[in-house]
Order: C-alpha cells, then sequence, then structure tokens
C-alpha cells in the first residue's frame, strides 16, 4: 500500500507530511509543508565510521532557493546560487544543534542533512518548518537518532503569545522564540527581543513545548507506514586496555586538576600526559595504544573528576563558587583613532570592540529570498587563531563566527537610537584577543560598551552572561554554572547564553547536549543569569556611565535638510549630473529618501556646510517680490533671460530692463553680465517673469544662501547631527 500523506492542525495553520510525489535517493526524504512553504528534506547517513574521524562529521546545509519565492536572485551578471547567505548559514545551525546531541556519543558515520525551500508563503519563515522536516528525515533513514524533535517559534504581541507568529507579527511584536525539543524536553532555545521579562519567556517556552509534543506524535505516527531499516553507528572510543593503561598511571587524586588559569591548567594536564606517553613509549611504537587514544583517555576521566568535584563538592576548576562571576576589567577607548573602541575582559577572555560609524549610504543591502533588507547596524565577531595559542589557517569568518556576531548584535539591536536620532550606519567589530569561554558575551558586553565610548545614544546598556550545567542521570542531581570557561563548556550539559538590559532580555540561546532540559531548571537558570546580568551592567556603568556627549573628532559629520519631495529631481539632476557635482566638488556623500530627507556625510563641517548650502540653494522655492542677483544666460529681441538661482531662469523683458526706453537689449546687457532682478509673477505655467527696472533705484535684500534673498528656513531647515 502506498504511504499516504498525513496533516494536523498547527495553530491555525496546516502542517503536512508526505514522501511522494517527490523522492530521492537518500537514506531518508521528507516533504513537509505549513500553509504555502514546502520544505523538501533529506537525509544521508553512511554505513560504516569515517576513518580517522575524532568527532561526529554531521553536515547541515538549508538551501535558500529564489524561486521558492518567485524571486531571481543576484546582480545583473551573476544568477547562479553562490556560498550560503548569513541566513542560510545561522538556519542551518538552528537545525543541527537540537539534533546532534540525539545520536549516541562517539558516533563516527557521516551524516548528511539538506533541507531545501521548494516554496516560501513570505508570511511565515521556512526555517521551523526545515527543521520538522529535517526531523521527519532522519526518522526515515534509519539513522541511530533518539528523535523526533518539533520546533515551534513563538511570538509576543499585544500582550498575548502568538504560535508560529508571521514576518509582521515578529516585527511588530516584542519577541521571536525559537523553541526545539523532544516528547519529553526543551533542546534548544533561540530567540531575539525586546526587554522581555523571564517569566513571559517561561511562559512561552511552556506553551511551544505543548505543541513541540503533538508535532513529535505527528511525525512517529507518520513514519510508522514505512519499513525503516536501521543504520548502526560505528562508536568511536578507547579500548578497555587503554583505560586501564592509563589507570595504571594516573592517580584518582591526580585528576582533581585545579588552576586560576588556563595556562596553569593546561601545564597539569600536560605533565600528565608526558608521564603517559613516556611509560607506553614501546607500546605506541608497537601500536598497541596511539598517542591520540591515550590522550583520549585521559581527558575523558579528567571531565568526568571535573562534574564529580562540581556537583559533589560544588568546586569549579578555578576554584570559583557555583554562582562567582569572574574578574571582570573594563578599558574604555583605548584606540586613539577608531570612533569608538574598548575592552571588555572577564577572566581570561578578553573582547576588543570597535565602532565604526558612517553615512546612511554605509547601509548593507541584504539579498534575501523573501525581500532585500538594509542593516544600519551590523556586528562582526573575529576569532583567531592565537586566541587561544593554536596555529591555523586564516581563512573566511565560518559558521561558528557568524553565529555569534549575528547573537551579539540581535542583542543590541532593540536598544539602538532611531534612524531620525541618530541617521550613522553603525558597524562594530569584536575582536576576541584571548578565550577561555564565554566570548560571544564578553562581545555583547563590549558592543555596549564601544558604542557608548563612540557617543551612540543607545537607551540602555546590554550586558550578556553564559550559564552551564552539570547533570547527574542517575541521581538526577544537577548544578548550575554561573560565568562558564572553557572546560566547564566542552564537558558540561548547558550552554544557556542571556543578554539582556536591566529591564528585560533581548537575545537567548540555549543549547542542550543532553535529552532535554525541564521548565524548572530552566527556570533556576534564567534567574542565576539574571542577577549575574545586572552585576555585570552596575561594573559597566561605573566606568562608562552613559554615551559620550560627543563623537569622535575621526567620525564623519552628518547633516540632513528636509525638502519637498518633488524637488527631489532637482537634486539629482539629468542622469545624476547634479547630485555627482554636489558629492564631487564638496568631497561628501549624499543619500534621498523617498520622503526628501536629504542626507549629507562629509569628512567635516566646512565641506558639510558648503554642500548643505548648494542643495538649500538649488531646492529654494523663491516668492513673488523677492529681489536677486543673477547672471544673464541668453539675449532675445525681446528681452534677457538671466538665472537668478541655480538651475532657475526668468525673463526680464525689453520695458523691463531699464526706466528709459530701449531700443536694443545689447544696450543694456551682454551675456555672462550680473544683473539685480526682482520676481515680478509667476504665470500658470510656472515660467519666472522677472524686472530689472523695479530695482534699479533700491539695493536688494541681501541674500541667503549665496543667491535667495529671503531665508529658505521656513522652506527646508539644515540641522548638523554630530554632536
Amino acid at each position: 500500500m502506498e504511504p499516504q500523506s498525513m496533516k494536523m492542525d498547527l495553530a491555525g495553520r496546516e502542517l503536512r507530511i508526505s514522501v511522494s510525489p517527490i523522492s530521492t535517493y537518500a537514506n531518508g526524504s521528507a516533504v513537509v509543508s505549513l500553509g504555502d512553504t514546502v520544505i523538501m528534506a533529506n537525509a544521508t547517513m553512511s554505513e560504516k565510521g569515517k576513518e580517522g574521524a575524532d568527532f561526529f562529521p554531521m553536515t547541515v546545509d538549508y538551501e535558500e532557493n529564489f524561486y521558492a519565492a518567485g524571486k531571481i536572485k543576484g546582480s545583473r551578471f551573476i544568477k547562479r546560487e553562490g556560498r550560503p547567505s548569513e541566513n542560510a548559514i545561522l538556519t542551518s545551525r538552528l537545525i543541527d544543534r537540537p539534533i546532534r546531541p540525539l545520536f549516541p556519543k562517539g558516533t563516527i558515520n557521516e551524516v548528511q542533512l539538506i533541507c531545501s525551500v521548494l516554496s516560501a508563503d513570505q508570511e511565515v519563515d521556512p526555517g521551523v518548518t526545515a527543521m520538522n522536516a529535517a526531523s521527519v528525515a532522519l526518522l526515515l533513514s534509519g539513522a541511530p537518532f533518539a528523535g523526533p524533535i518539533g520546533a515551534v517559534r513563538m511570538g509576543y504581541l499585544n500582550e498575548k503569545l502568538v504560535v508560529n507568529p508571521t514576518y509582521k507579527e515578529c516585527e511588530e511584536g516584542k519577541m521571536s522564540l525559537i523553541v526545539a525539543g523532544t516528547i519529553d524536553a526543551i533542546t534548544m532555545v533561540e530567540a531575539e527581543m525586546k526587554e522581555v521579562t523571564e517569566e513571559i519567556i517561561l511562559e512561552a517556552m511552556e506553551m511551544a513545548h505543548k505543541y513541540i509534543k503533538e508535532i513529535c506524535e505527528f511525525q512517529i505516527k507518520f513514519a510508522k507506514q514505512f519499513n525503516v531499516k536501521k543504520i548502526e553507528a560505528d562508536i568511536l572510543k578507547p579500548s578497555d586496555e587503554a583505560v586501564k593503561a592509563v589507570n595504571a598511571v594516573i592517580s584518582e587524586d591526580a585528576l582533581a586538576v585545579t588552576g586560576k588559569t588556563k595556562k596553569e591548567v593546561k601545564e597539569k594536564i600536560h605533565e600528565m600526559e608526558a608521564k603517559i606517553l613516556e611509560k607506553y613509549a614501546k607500546e605506541i611504537e608497537d601500536e598497541v595504544f596511539s598517542e591520540g587514544e591515550l590522550k583520549e583517555v585521559l581527558n575523558n576521566m579528567l571531565e568526568k573528576k571535573m562534574r564529580k568535584n562540581i556537583l559533589e563538592k560544588e568546586e569549579r576548576l578555578d576554584g570559583r563558587k557555583l554562582d562567582e562571576i569572574r574578574p571582570i576589567t573594563i578599558i574604555p577607548d583605548p584606540l586613539p583613532r577608531t570612533h569608538g573602541s574598548a575592552i571588555f575582559q572577564r577572566g581570561e577572555t578578553m573582547a576588543l570592540t570597535i565602532t565604526t560609524l558612517g553615512g546612511p549610504g554605509d547601509a548593507q543591502i541584504i539579498d534575501t529570498m523573501v525581500e532585500d533588507i538594509t542593516k544600519r547596524y551590523f556586528h562582526h565577531y573575529h576569532f583567531p587563531p592565537f586566541a587561544t595559542g593554536d596555529i591555523k589557517m586564516l581563512r573566511g569568518p565560518g559558521r561558528r563566527e557568524i553565529g555569534h556576531g549575528d547573537l551579539a548584535e540581535r542583542a543590541l539591536v532593540p536598544m539602538l537610537p532611531t534612524k531620525e536620532e541618530f541617521p550613522y550606519t553603525m558597524w562594530l567589530v569584536s575582536e576576541i584577543i584571548r578565550c577561555n569561554g564565554s566570548s560571544s558575551m564578553a562581545s555583547v558586553c563590549g558592543s555596549t560598551l564601544s558604542l557608548m565610548c563612540a557617543g551612540v545614544p543607545i537607551k540602555k546598556p546590554v550586558a550578556g552572561i553564559a550559564m552551564g550545567l552539570v547533570t547527574d542521570t542517575e541521581s538526577k542531581s544537577y548544578k548550575i554554572l554561573t560565568d562558564i570557561q572553557g572546560m566547564e563548556d566542552f564537558a558540561g550539559d548547558m550552554d544557556f547564553k542571556v543578554a539582556g538590559t536591566v529591564d528585560g532580555i533581548t537575545a537567548l540561546q540555549m543549547d542542550i547536549k543532553i535529552k532535554g532540559l525541564s521548565i524548572k531548571v530552566m527556570k533556576e537558570a534564567m534567574e542565576k543569569a539574571k542577577q549575574a546580568r545586572l552585576a555585570i551592567l552596575e561594573k559597566m556603568i561605573e566606568v562608562v556611565p552613559e554615551p559620550r556627549k560627543h563623537l569622535s573628532k575621526y567620525a564623519p559629520l552628518i547633516m540632513s535638510l528636509q525638502i519637498d519631495p518633488e524637488m527631489i529631481r532637482i537634486v539629482i539632476g539629468k542622469g545624476g549630473e547634479t547630485i555627482q557635482g554636489i558629492t564631487k566638488e564638496c568631497e561628501v556623500e549624499m543619500d534621498i529618501s523617498d520622503e526628501g530627507l536629504v542626507t549629507i556625510t562629509a569628512p567635516d563641517q566646512e565641506k558639510g556646510n558648503k554642500a548643505l548650502e548648494w542643495v538649500k540653494r538649488i531646492t529654494y522655492v523663491p516668492e513673488v517680490g523677492e529681489t536677486f542677483e543673477g547672471k544673464v544666460t541668453r539675449i532675445l529681441e525681446f528681452g534677457a533671460f538671466v538665472e537668478f538661482l541655480p538651475g532657475k531662469e526668468g525673463l526680464v523683458h525689453i520695458s523691463e530692463l531699464s526706466k528709459e526706453r530701449v531700443g536694443r537689449v545689447e544696450d543694456v546687457v551682454k551675456i555672462g553680465d550680473t544683473i539685480k532682478v526682482k520676481l515680478m509673477k509667476i504665470d500658470e505655467q510656472g515660467r519666472y517673469n522677472l524686472s530689472h527696472k523695479a530695482v534699479m533705484s533700491a539695493s536688494p535684500k541681501p541674500p541667503t544662501a549665496g543667491h535667495n534673498a529671503a531665508s529658505p528656513g521656513d522652506k527646508g531647515s539644515g540641522t548638523l547631527r554630530k554632536v
């Protein structure tokens, strides 16, 4: 019998799973749709482990297909797919994170998940549907996957929680929270928020898990139609002989390694490694054991001992209490020529964050599957190999760097001033100088300090903290750790990053390495994270209490002028001739909004004022009765044409050239002459009638902005935005 497609109601939208009419040669394949959004997920797993692998070789790719939204991608010249967009990379990470822990520890079989967007309804983000599709594909593949997982996005609009919010509801609301989990527990959380309280977040998680259970049960019911062939996992683990060998050299007491610094701990571990390798040099040569195998055994023993000390004695690697934050050092303005900079150091982890300000034209335009987005604030996270004392090839940003940069960016976005308040484009770069855990949260703190040092009027400071967890499945005991360092992250069961202000959370990211986490534990972790966040904010405010009152002298000036939208074409000129002339001569950048806001970005005040006055002149609307100094541009038998404002000509009739009778126009003026004129009339066709005779006995009013006599203040005002 042909397998049937199935559907369920998910908060008012139809969630459907099928395996036809599309089919592939992958071990597991499924087509999952939510409304008009359709995702094809394919899961393939090798039958044998990857030779030489010392980690789980799973790759996840989320493919944005622009055809899914009826859109043609790219520039005029390149239409093919290029490297994945940042959104595609972030979504790939979202799919990977809740799935990876559900494979047996030590699996070395290659697993590849590809989720392709075939249709996008442009109302709801396809990423969450892709997470559910990936889970179905894995269930059908026979992979040793302890799933399924379900995923739901939660919003918060008009003081109410919204399941599966649309793009618009996420933008207008206060929260976009993605929750993934199994039937039993939550395994991953990712969120961006506008100062949402812990109570609302926990309520959203509880509601999300109810839907996650339904989605998981729905997947299980669908998978029961198939006779799935199971694939056994190849598990990489040290031999019993290697374990006995290491135990014979290293005592239980010696495993209780402690040290205030990463270097101190590493030196003690290296001493033990050297002792083991010296003892079994012949066995290594005879290939009874490998060097890596013995080191892996020692590492596992050290991790177990560290976890035991935390659970039974509440003793951490560096001697801190469970809720103790490492010492914090803050150095404002360490760099002399940047627009803003700050060093934030917590323990050994040090982030140097630099702010660079630019004009509106420096904003980043992102071509997405749904729409083009313009970003005026973007944060880049840079993690060089020397940060951990390693030697590696320098390449472009990896998925981890993109993910950490995005998290720090989301944490600050709700606290940024509006474009009207602060029209600058803001580019932040966090250089991780040293790292012993929690570098992404150091970037959040460094970003806040750097922005304030740059004079950006952020609404409130934002701080971040990384929480950890150590559990014992047998006794069901657990300990929550505040401000985890490197080994606590690698050997622990949770990495829970929380960023926010004194009033609420702005960004959240949680990854669980065990099979799930209860709401009770999450509530406790969030409360401890709040206490730590507030303590860090106090330290930050002590050093940099508020944004600087003035921008750096090296930052560009931004001046703005509101003009009538009908005047935009005049400022641009034919083929862009006018605006190009202004920018070239004044050495500035100019941007004009559809509403008529002209923004000038200048290297100094003199050049900015020159450009501003130029725009004022060409957009000034003359009024009847005003007097001007103009230049004769053309002479005809019946009069002379005079340019009395840039781009504006009027006719001085021969009868208006003099109080005396004029026989020939050339008897009074020649081309290029400068004469005083008065605007007598603007006819129905918008033509200007001028008179030289009317001002011959009177001096014109002193002109404003070089040409016009009347002040243009009522027609458009210029504002210097550098404070």
